[in-house]
């Protein structure tokens, strides 16, 4: 009873910074278009931003799975969060000195702080309580980082979005004085946001550092080889490249909505968040439900079904038009729900002593995030047209797809050598 309750708990709060990373992600969507305008980016420009995000997965999810591996899952959460925070606060000083790059190294410091907390969270929760329902749980805990994808573009598009922004040109013919009036007042509005969620995580930590977490090891295991031992099972491999272009894919479609809703779809400028915040909320929903499947269809068979339908949609993003091509972008967000915990939880099953190192691994390939949407913005500018850059999306999608078909292959595998 004593061990359930202390499960339970760890639970609770692990997966309430799926919630507050999933936050910080999905106000990028918001920060990109706004940034752009601010700064007068190129697309390519502005997908700079993912790009300072996601790179930090690569650079740092090794010494995070190291800090793990040494000194346990809760020291590398509250480094994680303190890091965090940190970046938070340094939105301020980039704001006040008006610097694109500021910027962008702010965003890359608070995705050090969450690669940290990622590379924690998705396998600590994979091992808190039935191993047979690690990919449920992992799924229900994602469900929240859904739930902070609906939330926080909706708050970003009241707080930060500009309503009638003044183009390119139109700032170009400004005044000096005048310009830098302008851009400081575009990027003080993303200060106060930031500030207030640096708050509320140093407070996370403070109720992390006093609260006991079961520190889970494996008993029955001794670890073997080096880091890279992980490398060695076929679903560690697999996983990491499936979670390089979904997670590519993922960052395209939610990162890009905005962008995509008013220049696509014509729709206004603060209305489009509104878009982004239906995007994250069948985002939610697809996990819930998405969780709710498992119970009677196999995970890598609803993986499958998913991919291929996501897929489909994508075709119709770049070759539709009007405002059903955005419709078909939220049903994308809602049939890749499942996908990046579901991947995850498929890379790090049955490898014991291994799922640390495992963990970072998967963790690092987040860095598709970073590599993905400036493939994506440079199709777009060189073409002209925002549509014909999700051709990579289609490709993200049909690898995840492929994944799940060698899943099956590998459980097979496994099974045929077990007896």
């Amino acid at each position: 009873m004593t061990q359930t309750k202390s499960y339970t708990m760890a639970i609770v709060l692990i997966t309430s910074l799926f919630f507050f990373w999933g936050f910080i992600h999905n106000l990028d969507p918001i920060l990109i278009p706004h940034l752009r305008n601010a700064f007068s980016l190129t697309t390519l420009q502005a997908s700079l931003v993912d790009s300072a995000v996601f790179i930090a997965y690569f650079l740092l999810a090794i010494p995070a799975g190291m800090i793990m591996k040494k000194y346990g899952y809760k020291a590398g959460i509250l480094i994680g969060l303190l890091i965090f925070a940190i970046g938070c606060f340094l939105f301020v000083p980039a704001a006040n000195t008006i610097s694109y790059p500021f910027f962008l190294a702010a965003l890359f410091i608070v995705a050090c702080g969450l690669t940290i907390l990622e590379t924690a969270a998705n396998p600590y929760m994979t091992v808190l309580g039935d191993p047979k329902k690690a990919t449920q749980r992992l799924n229900f805990a994602q469900s929240f980082n859904g739930l902070a994808a609906f939330i926080a573009p909706i708050i970003g598009g009241k707080y930060i979005l500009t309503e009638e922004p003044l183009s390119a040109d139109q700032i170009a013919d400004l005044s000096e004085q005048a310009r830098t009036a302008y851009i400081q007042a575009e990027t003080a509005a993303v200060k106060a946001p930031y500030v207030i969620l640096g708050v509320i995580i140093l407070l996370v930590a403070v109720l992390f550092y006093f609260t006991r977490l079961p520190d889970i090891k494996d008993k029955d295991e001794k670890p073997q080889g080096g880091f890279f031992h992980a490398w060695k099972h076929k679903n560690v491999k697999w996983a990491v490249i499936a979670q390089f272009f979904y997670v590519g894919a993922q960052v395209c479609v939610l990162s890009f909505l905005v962008l995509y809703a008013t220049d696509i779809a014509g729709i206004s400028n603060k209305d489009a968040g509104w878009y982004a915040g239906a995007a994250g909320f069948a985002f939610m929903i697809g996990r819930f439900i998405g969780t709710f499947f498992m119970q009677y269809i196999k995970p890598s068979k609803l993986l499958l079904i998913y991919a291929l339908i996501a897929s489909a949609l994508t075709i119709y993003v770049m070759f539709g038009s009007g405002v059903n091509t955005l419709y078909a972008l939220i049903g994308i967000a809602f049939f890749m729900s499942i996908m990046f915990p579901t991947i995850f939880a498929t890379g790090v099953e049955g490898i014991g002593s291994d799922t640390k190192s495992a963990s970072s691994l998967i963790v690092m390939a987040i860095v598709g995030g970073a590599i993905i949407p400036p493939i994506l913005g440079l199709i777009a500018d060189k073409t002209g047209n925002l549509q014909f850059g999700y051709a990579i999306v289609l490709l993200c999608f049909i690898v995840v797809a492929i994944f799940a078909i060698n899943t099956k292959n590998i459980a097979v595998e496994k099974t045929e050598t077990l007896h």
